[in-house]
């Protein structure tokens, strides 16, 4: 297995606490109304916290697909949330599983410095294609400016 990694950090208007309580706690209804490709997120095993699994589908192109994500922990105090991407048919054949570990600090503006460590991990020998990788970091940050502008927009 290969495994690859990048670090990104981006800012936000929005401060932790309240870009933390949608993304992360109320994200499995807010992302469906701001993200017009993702139809549902549906707990399929587990209660909410670390060990639940969630399934995300999402019509792109006219054609419908899935993934699952496994949440790996939450820190609600320190607003870090860590989950794994591991299985789907939305999934590039190449990855065995992609790794999150995200975590929201306050920037001295009043809005948020969001820290994201992505790890890819690829089946074999397997390469990691850096239009793959493009994919997540955009699929990425398009939810999360889409929680961000919903958040700007209903304060």
């Amino acid at each position: 297995m290969g495994v690859h990694s990048f670090e990104e950090e981006v800012t936000s208007p929005v401060p932790p606490p309240k870009l933390f309580k949608a993304t992360v706690i109320d994200g499995d209804e807010i992302t469906p109304k701001v993200i017009p490709a993702i139809q549902s997120i549906e707990i399929v095993e587990g209660n909410g916290g670390p060990g639940t699994v969630k399934k995300v589908t999402a019509v792109e192109d006219g054609k419908t697909s899935y993934a699952l994500h496994k949440i790996d922990a939450i820190d609600e105090t320190n607003y870090a949330y860590d989950y794994t991407i591991y299985e789907g048919s939305g999934f590039d054949e190449s990855l065995e599983k992609v790794s999150f570990k995200t975590k929201l600090e306050a920037a001295p503006h009043g809005g948020s410095i969001i820290k994201i460590n992505v790890i890819f991990y690829t089946k074999g020998d397997a390469p990691l294609t850096e239009a793959v990788k493009q994919d997540v970091k955009h699929k990425g940050l398009g939810i999360s400016k889409g929680i961000e502008g919903y958040l700007l927009a209903n304060p």
